[in-house]
C-alpha cells in the first residue's frame, strides 16, 4: 500500500488541482533555498509580490459588496484586519502548508516551516500561482472558500489595538483619502532563516513612521503604530500640508 502524495493531498485541502506543477513548487520554495546553490528552484518572492495584490483585491471586492454604505476608510480597515500577517499565517496552518514547505536546511532546523513569515509568504504565493495556473474567478472563488464567512473572522480583528494601519488609515483618510499612505521596505539584514525587514510608512511623500519585523506585514503595522505615537501625524493633521490625492 502506497502512501498518500503530500503535493496532492495539500491541493485537496487548497480545493484546486495546479494544471502546472511547477507554479505550485515554486510558491512553496522558500527564500532560504536561495543560498542552497543547487536545484535550480525559483523561489516564491516574485509569486508572493502578486498573492499579495490578488488577495486584496479579491478581499476589496467582497467588502465592497457585503458592506454598500460603508465608506472608504472603513472598507480600507476592515481589509487591513483580514490581511494581517497573523491571520495569513493562521489560514496557511488550518490549510497545512508548511507540511510540504521546501526551506533550507539551516531553516529547517531553525523551525522555519512553522514560522509566522514563511507561512505568510507562501499563502501569497499560492494564490499568485493559483492566479497565473487559472483564472480570476478561479482564484476569487478559493480565496473566499479559505476565508469562509467574513463576518466571524473580523469579529475582534480591526480594534484599534490589533489593527494599527486601519487606525492609521482612518486617521489619514478624512484628509489625504484613501491613496496617500505609502509603506515601503527600506532595508532587509540577517540570514535567511532569521530575516527582518524594516519599512518606512510616508504620507503624501513624508516619512511618518518605521518599524521592523520577521515579515513585510508586520513590520509594516509596527510602522504604522509608530506613526500613531508620532507628533509629527498631528502636525500633518492639522492644518493641511498637502491637497488630497496628492
Amino acid at each position: 500500500m502506497s502512501l498518500p502524495d503530500p503535493i496532492d493531498a495539500l491541493e485537496q485541502r487548497l480545493g484546486y488541482r495546479f494544471r502546472n506543477r511547477s507554479l505550485l513548487v515554486q510558491a512553496l520554495t522558500h527564500v532560504s533555498c536561495a543560498a542552497e546553490g543547487t536545484g535550480g528552484l525559483e523561489t516564491n518572492q516574485r509569486l508572493e509580490f502578486l498573492g499579495d495584490a490578488v488577495l486584496e483585491l479579491v478581499l476589496s471586492e467582497q467588502l465592497f459588496a457585503a458592506l454598500p454604505t460603508a465608506r472608504e476608510g472603513e472598507l480600507s480597515r476592515r481589509r487591513a484586519a483580514l490581511t494581517k500577517g497573523a491571520v495569513l499565517a493562521q489560514l496557511a496552518r488550518d490549510l497545512r502548508i508548511g507540511e510540504t514547505l521546501h526551506v533550507s536546511p539551516a531553516e529547517a532546523a531553525a523551525g522555519g516551516r512553522t514560522r509566522d513569515a514563511a507561512l505568510e509568504d507562501a499563502l501569497e504565493a499560492l494564490i499568485g500561482a493559483i492566479y497565473c495556473d487559472a483564472d480570476w474567478a478561479t482564484v476569487r472563488g478559493v480565496v473566499r472558500a479559505w476565508y469562509g464567512d467574513l463576518g466571524p473572522r473580523l469579529t475582534g480583528l480591526d480594534t484599534p489595538q490589533e489593527n494599527p494601519k486601519g487606525q492609521l488609515q482612518e486617521r489619514v483618510h478624512p484628509e489625504h483619502g484613501t491613496q496617500a499612505l505609502r509603506y515601503e521596505v527600506a532595508g532587509t539584514t540577517g540570514p535567511d532563516h532569521d530575516r527582518r525587514y524594516e519599512v518606512v510608512v510616508r504620507l503624501a511623500g513624508t516619512e511618518i513612521g518605521r518599524g521592523s519585523g520577521p515579515s513585510k506585514k508586520s513590520a509594516e503595522e509596527e510602522a504604522a503604530r509608530d506613526a500613531l505615537q508620532r507628533p509629527t501625524l498631528s502636525v500633518l493633521l492639522g492644518p493641511a500640508q498637502f491637497k488630497r490625492n496628492a
